[in-house]
């Protein structure tokens, strides 16, 4: 595509947007074809002040609990299992649980990401005991387990999919990750975990949880196998269930991390890369509000630059986090980096809850932590325009 090719498809690309018109697949497609990265930032920013019309940008005081991680699946793109029986294999006791939530609510957070493997020692019981404990202990959201665990506990306590997620539900179970999402695409789920749940049971696990009552987020693990094709379909099944459920709280897209997994060989995924399918996701996702930054897997300057390419979401703290960094990716952010490097992109920090309900602005930093001057003008002139050198805020 060339570059007269490349500006006419931004072009009626924005119109059709204007005018209210949903993309067709073959507009994503096309999309991904067009190298022109600040034309397309431009795009899914405009889609970002639709949704989200307020110079604000927010996160959420969580960490991740990795509770085991004995896991007998074996995804090929996964550093973080060791197979049952390992010398290496764990599972947290209840001290060890008790002492990561003390850490966190001593913090000012609530969400804890409750997630690890598919553990054949650890039945249904174990889940709903622990879960009764942790809710009766503190006030806390459970953002807990994924699609392939809930699955995986209904078949071995021999229960249907509803009966084992109302019974999570009604011990503590207050949202799911959209983890396992990977690629919704049974070629490629099949190269990357051919023992997990296929793209249908995963989309239809999801409509289950939505059907009872229980949000979730979305995800897109992308820069693995799939072909561009392939990352349209993915998004399209995303958008056709919310459009049936309305169930998805959030949708977060990270890159595969090869570098200490059975597929190191594939080259890591680009900033452009990232940049690019962020973009593209959330001018397609026109009916999944929030988007999330992926700060763990691109960093925090590349995270910052994606407030521009349509993010409204900053992510948690993440206090503790131990899969992406098991394949060799480690950054680390705490809370006043997470505050600063959003005022200095322009936006306000507003710390939130699991379902993207705004709770507070974040403190006015200190004299050091001062906002940046373009940061500074910019959210002066926030009601009026934009300032110099920044794109005309699109109106409300």
């Amino acid at each position: 595509m060339n570059a007269g090719e490349q500006a006419a498809l931004i072009d009626r690309v924005r119109e059709q947007r204007a005018r209210g018109e949903r993309l067709a697949p073959a507009d994503a497609r096309a999309l991904f074809d067009c190298h022109d990265l600040p034309a397309l930032g431009a795009l899914a920013d405009a889609e970002r002040w639709r949704l989200w019309p307020d110079a604000e940008v927010t996160y959420v005081i969580g960490r991740n609990l990795s509770y085991t991680n004995v896991c007998w699946v074996r995804c090929r793109f996964c550093a973080f299992y060791r197979p049952p029986g390992s010398s290496e294999g764990y599972t947290y006791d209840r001290d060890l649980i008790a002492a990561k939530i003390d850490e966190l609510v001593e913090m000012g957070g609530r969400e804890v990401l409750f997630q690890g493997g598919l553990n054949p020692a650890l039945k249904l019981d174990w889940y709903l005991d622990t879960f009764r404990w942790i809710k009766s202990t503190w006030d806390v959201h459970l953002h807990a387990l994924s699609p392939a665990e809930i699955l995986y506990i209904a078949h071995i306590s021999s229960l249907p999919l509803d009966r084992t997620l109302g019974q999570l539900r009604d011990a503590g179970l207050d949202t799911v990750p959209g983890a396992g999402g990977e690629i919704l695409v049974d070629r490629v789920r099949k190269i990357l975990a051919p023992g997990k749940d296929m793209a249908d049971e995963w989309i239809d696990f999801m409509r289950t949880c939505h059907r009872l009552g229980i949000r979730t987020s979305s995800t897109m693990m992308y820069g693995s196998v799939e072909t561009l094709d392939e990352r349209v379909e993915h998004l399209d099944r995303l958008r056709g269930l919310q459009d049936e459920t309305g169930g998805f709280n959030s949708f977060i897209p990270w890159s595969f991390q090869p570098e200490l997994t059975e597929m190191p060989e594939i080259p890591k995924a680009s900033a452009f890369d990232y940049l690019r399918t962020l973009a593209i996701a959330r001018i397609y996702l026109d009916n999944i509000r929030s988007i999330q930054a992926s700060w763990v897997t691109q960093g925090p300057k590349v995270a910052q630059v994606s407030l521009r390419f349509g993010v409204n979401d900053f992510g948690s703290t993440v206090i503790e986090e131990n899969v992406v960094s098991a394949a060799g990716t480690t950054y680390t952010m705490d809370l006043p980096e997470m505050e600063r490097l959003i005022r200095d992109a322009g936006f306000m920090p507003v710390r939130r809850d699991t379902h993207y309900n705004r709770l507070a602005r974040a403190p006015e930093p200190s004299p050091d932590q001062a906002i940046s001057a373009t940061g500074a003008a910019y959210l002066n002139s926030a009601a009026t325009g934009a300032p110099a050198g920044m794109p005309p805020r699109p109106s409300r």
